[in-house]
């Protein structure tokens, strides 16, 4: 689990991302067991550059691991929930951050809003949820909390690889509009 307290930010050494290592990215997403071979192959590369790709891309921290991904159901956590979280003060605290020791935390996060913090969670049962629920509300700073029960899961996924060139030209246009 990685810990961060702040603005993740790219590594300034490292070289901006072309459209392969952005394929790369997307096709190591969807399945991270590919041989360089099988990821050549989608990629349009051979397997040696795309071997020289995946090193690189791991040694400037865009890849940050390899994981497996967990179906909830299947371990016996089908509960997901959103929780927000309203303290006194500062939202993030010594105690708050002890939280992440909770296996069923899976997030944890600073948010501007009408709350202080986000926190994604999967348990077992309604009564699980109960039971975490009332170990945060023991915490001193904690004022109180708003749950969101998931009813249905559409899209689950990690941080993607590819960009929506719509996305980034708006941006383009906005800072030029405000600029001109």
């Amino acid at each position: 689990m990685e810990k961060t307290d702040s603005v993740q930010q790219k590594p300034k050494s490292a070289k901006p991302l072309d459209p392969f290592d952005r394929r790369i990215l997307s096709a190591l997403s969807e399945n991270a067991d590919q041989s360089y071979q099988d990821l050549g192959a989608l990629v349009g590369l051979s397997a040696p550059a795309v071997h020289e790709r995946v090193k690189r891309l791991k040694a400037d921290k865009r890849i940050r691991g390899t994981v497996a991904l967990l179906d909830g159901n299947a371990i016996e956590k089908p509960l997901l929930a959103f929780v927000h979280v309203d303290t006194k003060g500062w939202g993030k605290s010594q105690q708050l951050m002890q939280m992440a020791e909770f296996p069923e935390l899976e997030e944890i996060h600073s948010v501007a809003g009408d709350t202080c913090m986000l926190l994604k969670v999967r348990v077992a049962s309604s009564d699980a949820l109960e039971g975490l629920l009332e170990r945060i509300y023991a915490m001193p700073s904690v004022v109180s909390t708003r749950s969101y029960v998931v009813l249905s899961t559409y899209l689950e996924r990690p941080v993607q690889g590819g960009i929506t060139p719509e996305f980034a030209d708006a941006k383009d246009a906005f800072l030029s509009e405000q600029a001109g």
